[in-house]
């Protein structure tokens, strides 16, 4: 924990509310316990950003209610209000709750509201605070202690950490009717729900909820809920917290709730991309995933375009796409280092190499083979030629999606890490199995892919809700000379 950090001096011209909370910020923020902040995510908002988190609000109301649940040293409160007092016509008065659950961070937050409360008084603004210094979640699921309050206005930036399924906050969630599986997709949830019909919501997140199977719970109570009114992404995974090195992509995103989704959202980049979207192009209506896809430019929507036109899924293919059977720390007893008459060739991420695989490795830090007993023997595939993906790819890597082909002499067992294509549980054709990793491994599907994907990991739901081309199209592709990547986008570029 934070504890008994002093405000810092400094000299010169008295800087704005903003200014003010951003020294305390930047001061603070190497000081942070890092065991702490691992366990919470806690990253402190720039000055820069909370400054256009706050512009993002429409009309506000006479009387705001604001909330900044893990509002940390408060710089987004002393945005929003140094915002408001700007406007032609400010409100007549401003409440903000602010939560906070390090009581270092907590006092440092008392101080910002106070100032807070000096420029709203000397802009004849009404202004009260309260600090709640407690956990946000359990605190609002608590029964004696829920808030009977609502809010009007709620700006975030929530702290970023997976739930464990068993977790007191999962459980004080799902009684709130919320499922979810980290902590900034909880805080969200909880937000909206305490927002006043047609209030507003800000707030900065990862954009890994905008596809994959774990977040869907959490996109449709979003759009079931609220409308999207803007969204603004950073091009790059370095500038959000760039001070903090945080390596995620993020997105700014202004909900309203319980009005109709606008047919229009506008979506800002970081690059300086500013368009208007029709809301079809970012949810596809018959999409049961509700995947929000996020074109950045004119060129990813054409893109996307091309790509969402190929005729085939994986299911038209005969195909489908599962996750590698073996979690090695359930099977140690099982694990070998070397190949033996007794064992199958076990297969990681690191055997993956230039578009196949390299197997086995020397001094492997991991095991190239596993025992086969009976329980390992139901997880092998049989002989055959598969494709394998990463589920995860590291963050300094150019591409995300890299599939490597794998032929399977012997029945063979691949790490859960992996993903890997087969029909039916058993290899592919050869010629298929070629062309459909030529389509895969094609800068223009790596690019499409990235659009959609906001984390460094490719989920298995995300292969199948993919386009592909026509069989005969792929075997087509298996059959022809594609050696090296400018052959094989050229090959797929003909294909759109």
């Amino acid at each position: 924990m934070l504890t008994k950090i002093k405000n810092p001096k400094h000299s010169g011209p008295m800087p704005t509310i903003t200014a003010l909370a951003d020294r305390v910020r930047r001061d603070v923020s190497p000081r942070l316990d890092g065991k702490t902040r691992e366990e919470l995510g806690q990253f402190l908002t720039p000055e820069s950003i909370a400054r256009d988190m706050a512009t993002m609000f429409g009309q506000l109301p006479q009387d705001v209610v604001l909330l900044d649940a893990g509002a940390g040293v408060g710089s987004l409160t002393a945005a929003f209000v140094s915002e408001a007092l700007s406007r032609d016509e400010p409100p007549r008065s401003i409440t903000v709750t602010s939560f906070e659950v390090d009581e270092g961070l907590a006092q440092l937050l008392a101080e910002t509201l106070e100032r807070c409360r000096e420029a709203c008084e000397g802009a004849g603004v009404r202004f009260a605070s309260k600090v709640v210094c407690d956990d946000y979640i359990l605190y609002s699921a608590e029964p004696l202690l829920t808030m009977v309050d609502s809010f009007n206005c709620a700006i975030l930036n929530p702290p970023y950490a997976k739930l464990n399924s068993a977790s007191r906050w999962r459980q004080a969630l799902r009684s709130q009717g919320i499922e979810t599986v980290n902590l900034y997709s909880a805080f969200v949830s909880l937000a909206v729900n305490q927002l006043e019909p047609s209030g507003e919501l800000v707030a900065i997140t990862p954009r890994s909820f905008c596809n994959g199977p774990y977040y869907q719970p959490f996109r449709r109570h979003v759009l079931d809920s609220s409308s999207i009114e803007r969204l603004y992404l950073f091009e790059s995974r370095k500038t959000a917290f760039k001070d903090d090195a945080v390596l995620q992509e993020n997105v700014i995103f202004h909900l309203r709730k319980g009005k109709p989704q606008s047919k229009l959202v506008h979506l800002e980049t970081d690059g300086g991309d500013t368009r208007e979207v029709p809301f079809e192009e970012i949810v596809l209506p018959d999409d049961e995933h509700h995947f929000i896809r996020l074109t950045i430019s004119k060129e990813d929507a054409e893109l996307a375009e091309r790509v969402q036109a190929l005729p085939s899924t994986l299911v038209d293919l005969g195909l489908n796409v599962s996750t590698g059977r073996i979690v090695d720390f359930r099977a140690k007893e099982a694990l070998r280092k070397t190949h033996g008459n007794d064992t199958a060739p076990l297969i990681y991420p690191a055997h993956l190499r230039d578009g196949g695989v390299r197997w086995p490795i020397p001094d492997f830090k991991k095991y190239n083979a596993i025992e086969v007993t009976e329980r390992i023997e139901r997880e092998l595939v049989p002989p055959g030629r598969y494709l394998l993906a990463k589920r995860f790819s590291s963050k300094e890597e150019k591409r995300r999606l890299v599939v490597s082909v794998y032929d399977a002499v012997a029945p063979a067992a691949f790490d859960n890490k992996l993903n890997f294509f087969h029909c039916d549980g058993k290899g592919l054709p050869d010629e298929l199995a070629l062309g459909l990793a030529a389509f895969l491994n094609s800068t223009a599907v790596d690019d499409y892919f990235r659009l959609f994907s906001g984390h460094t990991q490719v989920n298995a739901t995300d292969l199948r809700n993919l386009h592909y081309p026509a069989r005969d199209v792929l075997e087509a592709l298996g059959r022809a000379d594609l050696g090296g990547q400018e052959k094989i986008d050229a090959a797929v570029e003909a294909l759109f």
